[in-house]
């Protein structure tokens, strides 16, 4: 559903793949799952997008799938201190780890910006409008997929115990 989402309408950068890598950090024991789980819904969803519009690929994506296994060390550091406050200050993070290495990435990878100090605080400037949605999408989805699993937990306290 995740990749899908990708495809739907949406606001710049409102996506589901930060909360996923966050989420499969904090929940799935097995670490190379917890970083497959996001890494591979976001191909799936850059395939789709590919074959959809031709947005799927880029220079830079690297930095972007990068950034999202960064995501998913946070939600290990996060195991074990799931509260509200945790997982917002780590969604956070996520978010300003995401525009700071995806941006750099941009500078580096494309002759949009001149390759100066100058040029780099530019890009970051330009990735400003994006980043909002970056933020308020992470924040979106972690409620979404922690609060779940917080209630799941509630209802069917066996998954608490697991």
């Amino acid at each position: 559903m995740a990749a899908i989402s990708r495809l739907l309408p949406h606001p710049l950068n409102f996506t589901p793949i930060a909360a996923i890598a966050l989420f499969a950090g904090a929940y799935i024991n097995n670490k190379r799952l917890a970083f497959a789980l996001p890494l591979i819904t976001l191909l799936i969803s850059d395939i789709l997008l590919e074959i959809v519009n031709g947005t799927g690929f880029y220079k830079d994506m690297f930095f972007v799938y990068g950034s999202f296994a960064l995501v998913v060390g946070l939600g290990f550091l996060l195991r074990g201190r799931e509260q509200r406050q945790t997982i917002m200050v780590a969604s956070l993070v996520g978010s300003i780890l995401f525009f700071f290495i995806t941006n750099f990435g941009t500078w580096l990878m494309y002759d949009i910006y001149p390759k100066s100090g100058q040029g780099l605080v530019s890009c970051y400037i330009a990735g400003i409008p994006f980043f909002r949605g970056t933020i308020m999408g992470d924040l979106f989805y972690n409620l979404i997929l922690f609060g779940s699993f917080a209630l799941a937990k509630w209802r069917f306290p066996v998954l608490a115990r697991n």
